[in-house]
């Protein structure tokens, strides 16, 4: 089945959007003149009749070597084609901006003070690069016209579209719900629970037949499943009046799969051709029947096909149920279920027996000893795949044994036999939209078994120019992204890792197709068996750093030319992260860092992360005009070269556990295209660069420092930061000077903002002002969406009135560190009808959380009724208090009865938990309806007691220490 032809045809798209016609890029080509504009049209038209020749080429490269080159020249040449046009862009993007430059130059006395040297120098460069470009298109143009010509020669078949030609041959087997195994492994626990959701009474909400979807990628077993459930003994004593099994497929066309549902329901042939007359006779054969039908394969997400198909099934009797068998998530969504059942692969045990059975005609003991020697490989390879193993299990059944071994080394997908698995696999790829073949080829860059992170891979498809904007979409990159990544994962080809619920992964059979798919555009270090020769061509390349060899690599690095990605990941045996500096590949005078940097001009994404450089060379970032994601995280650099500031693509710049990293370059605000910046660990940077406010794109700012000079940036640039999201922390706040920070709000328009640190020097000394610092929280207002709020070393007394405010109906998280001046909270914080987590760290001066007039109006206000608004609504289930040395007690009356984790340390003048517990009358510091379980207190040295009279019932830990 082609797959790499699938994979040109969404390149090319790529290509033919950037050429459009009223695109920005072209109309800055017109101005370049000399022809190129009918150059690129040239290419368009040319591209467009080797597309529509694609198909064929996939065909015969499987017995024509010479087609088979030609498809990787034409492959070479598309990411040529694809590196040109990205320069255009940039010289387009420097043109507009030093067209701007000299506007504003134009009405100040700016212009009068440049250089005529500036102007001259501008020129130069002008006509050098015309000059250079010109050359490159021709060049391009010439290669492609080659290319097209050879497609006659070599005999090439048009296909209007570049459709594939081999659609039936794309198609998967059509099934029954005839057994086709003896024994089923594995599924009895599934066979079970879809028993059971089949004989719920579980009518939907709009009619008496439920759907009940079983999830799962190709090959995981989900017709065998369905079939099993079908064919029960069980399913007799549900009663339905009828069942039918109908393989739906590809396509989703009413009037067939009516038909077939009409053909198995009667066991008789239908010649109706009408749509109508065919549902008619189906609504006459169910009307007022159970029943029970099987739809297997289903691909369709359209929800209006579906009600279609519905339609003359709705008059069948009360819990009637239809089971479908989908790889999509969203296919299943779209049937409205009544609950989506996720079909997961087979254990090691169960994988063994399935193998067993088809590698071996008896299991007598000389087979059981061979088959035990490869039995490691065997798991490892299907990885609980049963198509995979039935596959694998019935090529070694007719091979000697001496044989197992070479064929359990190679690929799946590489075995002469096959048996299905690839295009029952590339099914899934074949119908994916063109933008998610991109994204899914990328992955073949990571190494088998890597678990990734979603906003990893979606910064590099960022990087790599996946993720394409149209005019009419208004959304964000990594809102694009982030939906890219979901259609992925409930298409069952990413998958949650099981080792870490925060991550992702690719079954290995998954990654083997995205390896065949990628072709030689992906190198992977530890597939060093590759010919140096297909490095040259590689795009992508990536290796595990930590059993890399620095010397070999060196020589794989020489014959780099046309590399986009240069990415370093490690999975050890332990799938921990190691630190590339364990593998001894960079250091201060690395010959390969060095040959990289000289070489690799047409980098989209860099990663040195964790390495042992401290610095990088004078000037080389310069040459990297391309360059969107650079990752320094956990290096040793103590200073950005000012070339860094040259990066106008550079969209991801990630210098997290920069220990000895100084500041950032002077100049940042050139680098107009950066939309995230991540210096979390980097304490040493003072202040951030003068001119912040010009990065208008940015979306995501780890910590924005406050510095003291005027050569720094203040609050009012981060006020300009619009489009900030996520979390962001603002530290050094002491250095706010109010004449120069206006006494507004700086965060309110911010709504895409989740969490907020806002954090002022752990030094209170003469040069902190109360006061001031009180201006500046109030100032700091976020935007009602914030979900977390932490404050650390303010110096105020009182808390602004919007800590607390019903307003914030989505805070959950409430953290206060280091407030050394503040005697009580706001009531509304504790009474808040969000919270659900608040944390005090050593606030020296907290006598109580509350006030005692504002707790005692709570307190009276809660308990006058049973339907107070307050109490009946708090959501507070964790309360942690440390080191609050004046803190005597928690609140006045009792805690919220929502608390369920209590835990209070080092707080050595507490006397009471709440105070009036010494009343008889009280009955639990948490009231009637505690749900307390867990309740911790150390180091409380002046605590008398903990409740008068009892515990409440819901503990379940209890922990008292010092």
């Amino acid at each position: 089945m082609p797959v790499g032809e699938l994979l040109l045809s969404a390149l090319f798209q790529v290509i033919f959007d950037r050429l459009a016609p009223h695109g920005e890029l072209l109309n800055f080509v017109r101005q370049l003149g000399g022809g190129v504009d009918s150059e690129l049209k040239k290419w368009e038209n040319t591209l467009m009749m080797i597309q529509a020749v694609l198909s064929d080429a996939e065909e015969k490269q499987l017995t024509d070597q010479a087609v088979k080159i030609w498809l990787d020249n034409l492959r070479d040449l598309a990411y040529d084609v694809e590196d040109n046009l990205d320069v255009f862009a940039t010289s387009a993007l420097e043109h507009k901006l030093i067209a701007d430059h000299d506007h504003e130059a134009s009405t100040s006395k700016v212009q009068r003070l440049l250089p005529v040297a500036f102007f001259r120098c501008f020129n130069r460069y002008t006509v050098k690069f015309n000059h250079s470009m010109r050359s490159s298109v021709k060049d391009i143009t010439g290669r492609l016209e080659e290319l097209c010509k050879q497609r006659i020669e070599l005999g090439l078949q048009l296909t209007p579209g570049g459709a594939s030609s081999n659609t039936a041959a794309q198609r998967r087997p059509p099934s029954s719900s005839v057994p086709t195994e003896r024994t089923v492994f594995g599924r009895h626990q599934d066979k079970a629970k879809i028993l059971e959701m089949v004989s719920a009474n579980s009518p939907s909400a709009h009619a008496n037949i439920a759907v009940i979807p079983i999830v799962g990628m190709g090959g995981i077993g989900k017709t065998t499943l369905a079939r099993e459930v079908y064919n029960d003994k069980e399913v007799e004593t549900f009663k339905f009046d009828i069942k039918a099994w109908v393989c739906v497929s590809e396509d989703f066309e009413v009037l067939s799969i009516s038909r077939a549902i009409l053909e198995s329901i009667t066991y008789s042939s239908c010649d109706l051709k009408a749509l109508n007359e065919v549902q008619v006779q189906l609504k006459k054969a169910v009307d007022g029947k159970k029943i029970f039908l099987v739809l297997d394969d289903v691909w369709n997400e359209d929800y209006g096909l579906w009600e279609d198909l519905k339609a003359p099934l709705m008059g069948a009797a009360p819990n009637s149920k239809i089971v479908v068998t989908t790889r999509h998530s969203h296919v299943a969504s779209t049937m409205e279920p009544i609950q989506q059942y996720n079909l997961r692969c087979l254990s090691d045990e169960d994988c063994w027996s399935l193998f067993m059975m088809h590698a071996f005609v008896s299991r007598d003991l000389t087979a059981q000893q061979i088959s035990d020697l490869f039995r490691d490989k065997v798991v490892g390879k299907c990885r609980g795949l049963p198509l995979a193993l039935k596959a694998l299990g019935g090529l070694l059944r007719s091979k000697r044994h001496d044989a197992w071994d070479e064929i359990l080394n190679s690929k799946i997908l590489d075995l002469p036999q096959r048996n299905g698995i690839l295009p029952a696999l590339s099914l899934s790829y074949h119908y994916l939209p063109s933008h998610l073949k991109r994204c899914f080829s990328y992955c073949a860059i990571f190494p088998k078994d890597y678990d990734f992170e979603e906003k990893e891979l979606v910064f590099l498809w960022m990087a790599e120019g996946i993720i394409q904007e149209s005019r009419n979409n208004k959304k964000q990159p990594e809102v694009l992204g982030r939906e890219y990544f979901h259609d992925l994962l409930s298409r069952s080809i990413l998958q949650p890792s099981s080792s870490n619920n925060s991550k992702f992964v690719m079954h290995d059979l998954v990654h083997d197709l995205a390896q065949l798919v990628s072709g030689q555009t992906s190198f992977r270090w530890e597939e060093a068996n590759k010919s140096i020769s297909s490095v040259q061509k590689s795009r992508h390349f990536s290796y595990d750093c930590s059993v890399n060899d620095g010397n070999s690599m060196l020589e794989v690095m020489h014959e780099v030319q046309h590399l986009r990605t240069f990415l370093p990941v490690s999975i050890s045996s332990s799938g921990v992260y190691e630190s590339i500096s364990s593998s001894g590949v960079y250091d201060k005078n690395d010959l390969v860092f060095s040959n990289l940097l000289s070489k690799c001009r047409k980098l989209r994404v860099l990663s040195l992360s964790r390495s042992y450089i401290t610095e990088l060379p004078k000037g080389s970032m310069s040459g990297w005009k391309h360059l969107r994601y650079l990752n320094l995280s956990h290096t040793w650099i103590r200073n950005l070269p000012k070339s860094t500031c040259s990066l106008i693509n550079l969209q991801i710049l990630l210098l997290r556990g920069c220990y000895y990293l100084l500041k950032l370059p002077s100049k940042m605000r050139k680098l107009i295209n950066l939309r995230h910046l991540d210096i979390t660990g980097a304490y040493l940077i003072k202040e951030m660069p003068f001119g912040m406010k010009e990065l208008k794109n940015l979306q995501a700012l780890s910590n924005f420092i406050v510095g003291t000079g005027t050569r720094s940036s203040g609050l009012k640039d981060l006020k300009s930061l619009t489009f900030l999201s996520g979390e962001l922390c603002i530290s050094r706040l002491e250095n706010v000077t109010i004449s120069r920070e206006a006494s507004e709000e700086i965060l309110y328009e911010k709504q895409n903002l989740e969490a907020l640190s806002l954090q002022w020097g752990s030094q209170f000394d003469s040069s902190r002002n109360e006061d001031k610092e009180e201006l500046v929280l109030g100032m700091l207002k976020p935007c009602t969406n914030i979900k977390k709020l932490t404050i650390n070393g303010y110096g105020g007394k009182r808390f602004p009135s919007w800590i607390g405010d019903p307003s914030y109906s989505k805070m959950e998280v409430l953290i206060l560190e280091n407030c050394e001046n503040c005697t009580y909270l706001p009531s509304t914080v504790l009474w808040s009808s969000s919270l659900k987590m608040l944390e005090i760290h050593n606030c020296k001066n907290l006598q109580h959380l509350v006030d005692g007039e504002e707790d005692a109006s709570a307190t009276a206000a809660s308990s006058s009724s049973s339907s107070s608004f307050k109490e009946n609504n708090l959501q507070l289930e964790s309360l942690r208090i440390t080191s609050c040395d004046s803190l005597t007690f928690i609140a006045r009356r009792k805690l919220p009865s929502s608390l369920k984790k209590l835990e209070i340390e080092n707080c050595e003048n507490l006397q009471h938990l709440v105070d009036g517990e010494e009343d008889a009358s009280s009955s639990s510091f948490t009231g009637n309806n505690s749900q307390l379980e867990s309740l911790v207190i150390s180091g409380c040295h002046s605590l008398t007691f903990i409740a008068r009279r009892k515990l409440p019932s819901s503990l379940t830990r209890l922990e008292i220490e010092n």
